[in-house]
């Protein structure tokens, strides 16, 4: 799916997961252009400005569900961008954002249907993800 098309959708998107009226998929979409996109790329497909300097590729952001059975993998992805997955900056799956990603908890309905508690920050931009899988 190409990013303008993506964008033209989410008018139509609502948030599937989240339990908090207050998660945006429209802010996920500003958060992730700000942090994000210079490795995934606007297109989300990895392939942005400063990934051919990292050691591991950034994957398609949009094939997170296909490349989970069909399911989106919220945990996993709350847990990379979080920080609770061990990270470290360089040549590891993800840079830690740190204080910018924290505070405004709020909880997201995990694939089992459990609860998580996140930054506000965090659940739009799993938001935003989750809304343009294929």
């Amino acid at each position: 799916m190409k990013l303008p098309f993506a964008i033209a959708l989410l008018g139509f998107a609502t948030p599937l997961a989240a339990q908090d009226t207050d998660v945006s998929i429209m802010e996920g979409q500003r958060i992730y252009q700000t942090y994000c996109a210079t490795c995934h790329g606007v297109d989300l497909h990895g392939g942005g400005p400063m990934a051919a300097t990292l050691v591991l590729q950034p994957p398609d952001l949009t094939e997170l569900t296909a490349r989970n059975d069909g399911v989106f993998p919220t945990t996993r992805v709350v847990m990379r961008i979080d920080g609770r997955e061990p990270l470290v900056s360089h040549g590891s799956p993800m840079p830690v954002y740190g204080d910018y990603f924290e505070g405004n908890d709020t909880p997201l309905k995990l694939e089992t249907g459990q609860p998580v508690m996140t930054s506000r920050t965090v659940a739009d931009i799993v938001m935003f993800l989750e809304s343009l899988q294929q």
